[in-house]
């Protein structure tokens, strides 16, 4: 099967699936289109409970955007101790993160000038 182009709101809404669908937590969505020389359009920042969940959060990720695009990322990072595994879909970077450690780097502090969006999860909203 051939891979195929998909947009980044299409990527996204997939990648949100995956964290989703095995209860990824505290997700944010930063577009960092208007900010100067920047990597990439957009992070997602998520976190598990453990590295055990950072993992199944990743393979979901990857699992459900391969399944649904053909495509996979450009790189993977940190998937060894699992605290934090970055995932470059090019202009589409995931991080998914141990609790303690995306306290400790606060990458939402660092880009404090990204147009930022809490995602309101299925999950929560079930709670409610």
């Amino acid at each position: 099967m051939q891979k195929r182009k998909a947009s980044a709101d299409e990527l996204i809404a997939l990648i949100l699936q995956g964290i989703e669908e095995v209860k990824g937590q505290h997700i944010n969505l930063l577009d960092l289109r208007e900010i100067e020389n920047t990597v990439c359009d957009y992070f997602i920042i998520c976190n598990g409970t453990s590295n055990t969940h950072v993992s199944a959060i990743v393979g979901s990720i990857q699992k459900t955007v391969s399944k649904a695009i053909k495509d996979k990322p450009w790189h993977v990072e940190g998937e060894d101790n699992a605290e934090w595994v970055l995932m470059d879909y090019v202009n589409v970077v995931v991080h998914v993160f141990q609790k303690q450690t995306r306290e400790f780097y606060d990458i939402e502090g660092l880009w404090g000038d990204a147009k930022f969006t809490t995602i309101e999860s299925s999950i929560n909203q079930l709670k409610n």
